[in-house]
């Protein structure tokens, strides 16, 4: 079986469905194109047999997936935003039909998993870092928000972590991802071509064989700082949260509050209530429906544009967000951004 990209390489060996992200001079930043090969392989396999489990990897060495194609969803942002609803619609029925696979689905979280990458590895019942793995959300730098199922795991990370990712794009490695619930298991990276070939030679012993390659990833860094990640960013809005770390007075606090200082205002109010609402959501449908408005919405904004201006095309790094301050963020323009679309025009999942 072959995909209709060559983008994403996509095979059975043995008894797995095998996906392997194969962009990598992009990071294996994700295309429509990918999301529809990716989607075309997961529904063939679904009720196949000869299929028993669904492993996903990357080629080359630099990371998982980086996220999703921001220079074409900025240049269509900046005109019709046609095809930016077009990629997230098919993308986030993608993260959808994972979430909702009935067979064992394997994600290698080996190096960078950020943005698209963590859609594709968070829905995953077995989600595999390494030493070498970053995951982030670091949408709201760019004036985008944590979507492709943010809303939905995020706010149930412990203690408000899920939270202190989306506004700050903060980067965990493989022990706190461990402590957060991103990542179920830690195998070196030198161990990882021995891994996939046993699953492929086994893969109704994937549990065995996890825990066979199963490695230590060492204390997580961010357990010093869960207390008080709980504390500031459990607050309700997102001056409230300024207001704690200002009042912390801890050298972790001031660091927060220099990052957030130079994210998109709008789309921090934009992921702190997208996560509020996601968190009491009773079902992944649900909060993929919430970020499609959204993204519908925000990537013809003035922030997503002038985001990816500033940090991707020109990188001087001084975007100028408007509004420039939490304050002159209301919630009559949340509204309008979380609003329901003409119901022509909303997102479903796969039928």
């Amino acid at each position: 079986m072959t995909a209709a990209t060559d983008e994403v390489l996509i095979r059975i060996e043995g008894e797995v469905g095998r996906i392997t992200l194969s962009r990598p001079k992009a990071l294996h930043a994700l295309t429509t194109a990918m999301c529809k090969a990716m989607t075309e392989a997961l529904l063939a396999w679904r009720y196949d047999p000869a299929v028993k489990l669904v492993l996903m990897d990357h080629s080359g060495e630099r990371g998982f997936c980086a996220g999703g194609d921001i220079r074409m969803l900025a240049e269509s942002g900046a005109s019709d935003g046609k095809d930016a609803r077009q990629f997230f619609f098919i993308e986030y029925r993608l993260n959808h039909l994972l979430f909702e696979y009935a067979k064992p689905v394997v994600v290698i979280m080996d190096g960078v998993t950020m943005g698209g990458g963590v859609g594709l590895a968070m829905p995953a019942g077995y989600r595999v870092a390494t030493e070498r793995t970053t995951f982030a959300m670091p949408e709201t730098g760019i004036g985008l928000f944590p979507d492709v199922g943010g809303g939905w795991f995020l706010p149930r990370m412990p203690s408000h972590i899920g939270t202190w990712l989306a506004l700050t794009g903060g980067r965990i490695k493989a022990a706190d991802c461990e402590l957060v619930g991103v990542a179920t298991d830690f195998v070196e990276s030198d161990k990882i071509e021995a891994l996939k070939a046993a699953i492929v030679a086994d893969p109704a012993a994937i549990d065995g064989v996890l825990t066979e390659f199963e490695g230590d990833a060492g204390r997580p860094p961010l357990a010093a700082h869960q207390d008080e990640i709980d504390r500031v960013f459990g607050a309700d809005t997102l001056e409230e949260i300024l207001t704690r770390l200002k009042a912390a007075g801890t050298e972790w606090a001031d660091e927060q509050l220099r990052v957030m200082g130079t994210k998109s205002p709008q789309t921090m109010k934009v992921a702190l209530r997208q996560l509020r609402l996601g968190g009491k959501m009773e079902s992944f449908a649900e909060n993929m429906t919430m970020e499609y408005r959204i993204g519908a919405r925000v990537v013809q904004r003035h922030d997503f544009i002038e985001g990816v201006r500033a940090v991707i095309v020109d990188k001087d790094n001084a975007p100028r967000w408007n509004p420039p301050s939490a304050e002159g963020v209301t919630e009559a323009m949340l509204d309008e951004i979380f609003a329901p679309l003409p119901s022509d025009q909303e997102w479903s999942p796969l039928p």
